[in-house]
């Protein structure tokens, strides 16, 4: 009887952390988008050289691009025609092969915004997006990669943690 008394406490003892971890308060969209943004039809926003523009779309939301309910990207809507994310030489180092979507979450092993990697594969965060992935963890946060149907030659990284994106390009394995 004592035996059983002491291993119910001992198993109470080491559950009290799972009750006491912090959620990140953008993480209430656990679940990530299904597929990536959809082309951009209409009135495209215009670039913003200086990075005024505002993404909070509702109280408690981050001020940076984000999906919102698993389907709204957020500031995924300055067109094809947007010359932050203009390339001349698209796909110079070839295509990411290794997985698209919420089927194929990758974590990111080192690096930071110029250069990171996870899997063998490296990759760079557009220089016109790097302001918006301060908050990032470049040896421990999940991605996952999307592709971006307005910006050739650019994928998309959504961090699961944080619920936000940024535009990267592959630089090979």
């Amino acid at each position: 009887m004592k035996a059983l008394r002491f291993a119910i406490a001992a198993a109470m003892l080491l559950a009290v952390p799972i009750f006491a971890q912090r959620h990140d308060q953008h993480s209430a969209n656990v679940r990530p988008p299904s597929h990536g943004p959809q082309p951009f039809h209409g009135t495209p926003q215009p670039p913003d050289q200086n990075h005024n523009r505002q993404f909070a779309d509702q109280p408690g939301h981050p001020n940076v691009p984000h999906v919102d309910n698993r389907k709204t990207w957020v500031g995924h809507d300055t067109g094809r025609d947007d010359p932050n994310y203009h390339l001349d030489n698209p796909w110079e180092h070839g295509h990411f092969a290794g997985g698209f979507g919420p089927h194929y979450v990758w974590r990111i092993e080192g690096g930071g915004p110029s250069r990171f990697w996870f899997h063998g594969w490296y990759w760079n965060v557009a220089p016109y997006d790097v302001a918006y992935c301060n908050d990032w963890l470049w040896g421990s946060d999940s991605i996952i990669i999307y592709d971006d149907p307005d910006h050739i030659g650019w994928y998309l990284a959504y961090n699961v943690r944080l619920g936000t994106y940024v535009h990267v390009m592959f630089l090979g394995s």
